[in-house]
């Protein structure tokens, strides 16, 4: 499909967004993991975790992620306040992918300590964020270094968490700031968090975005790293500055209906 112009492919997008953008796309995405619950350390916790082992299929990721929470006793932020060492070791069997015990482990050492001095996962990605900041990549930044401040921090862990730093293009990390910061009433994403704006946002660029804007001819650059993703959301700025990123919404829909 060639759009004649961009008012064009504005539009084409704008009637995905509004196809995409509803609860029934919640489903079958791992979104539905974190709609599980009410609590917003509860959304928090395993929103993060769930978009974390967010690679491979999708019925897998949401599978092992419902068997993570069985483990926490269904209260995912009850049970890492409130665990004892001898209730760790029923994640000994808990893996996906190359995410194993030792990553498990500390993902809840970390949420344990964080959660003992704050209310909400939102300061974690924030305290490195000007508020002047056009994109979120200071904290992005800033979150990766937190995350992994703490000494028993293993080595192995620091693969699973994404940083501009290293120049990944942080798919999993930009969606599930999506899901935390953006507002709209759709139902889809939670817009819990007020100090991140969703003007700051990055759009994921996952297999399926990136095939789909590299097709519309809103990425040019060869490779997929953050710049691309920011070359992606600058693209998108220029169809909607306050909230570039609800066209994830678009891209992602067309690539997994295999119609583009």
């Amino acid at each position: 499909m060639e759009f004649i112009n961009q008012n064009d492919l504005k539009y084409f997008l704008d009637d995905l967004v509004e196809k995409y953008n509803h609860t029934d796309f919640i489903v079958n995405d791992p979104i539905s993991i974190p709609h599980l619950f009410t609590k917003k350390q509860d959304i928090e916790i395993m929103g993060f975790w769930c978009a974390m082992l967010a690679w491979g299929q999708r019925i897998t990721i949401i599978n092992k992620s419902k068997e993570l929470i069985r483990l926490m006793d269904d209260s995912p932020f009850d049970f890492i306040v409130g665990h004892q060492p001898q209730d760790l070791k029923r994640f000994e069997k808990f893996v996906h992918r190359t995410f194993n015990y030792t990553d498990t482990l500390y993902f809840i050492h970390f949420f344990k300590n964080y959660y003992a001095n704050h209310d909400s996962l939102e300061w974690a990605f924030a305290h490195e964020l000007g508020a002047s900041a056009d994109t979120i990549e200071g904290g992005l930044v800033g979150f990766h270094k937190l995350f992994f401040s703490l000494p028993e921090c293993p080595d192995r862990t620091k693969k699973h968490i994404a940083t501009p730093f290293r120049r990944s293009a942080c798919k999993r990390m930009n969606m599930y700031l999506r899901w935390m910061v953006r507002k709209d009433t759709k139902g889809v994403d939670f817009g819990l968090w007020n100090t991140i704006k969703s003007t700051q946002l990055v759009c994921p660029c996952d297999l399926h975005v990136d095939r789909v804007a590299r097709k519309l001819g809103l990425i040019s650059r060869k490779q997929t790293d953050w710049q691309t993703a920011l070359e992606l959301t600058k693209a998108l700025k220029l169809f909607d500055a306050n909230d570039p990123v609800k066209y994830d919404f678009a891209l992602f829909g067309l690539g997994i209906a295999d119609k583009y």
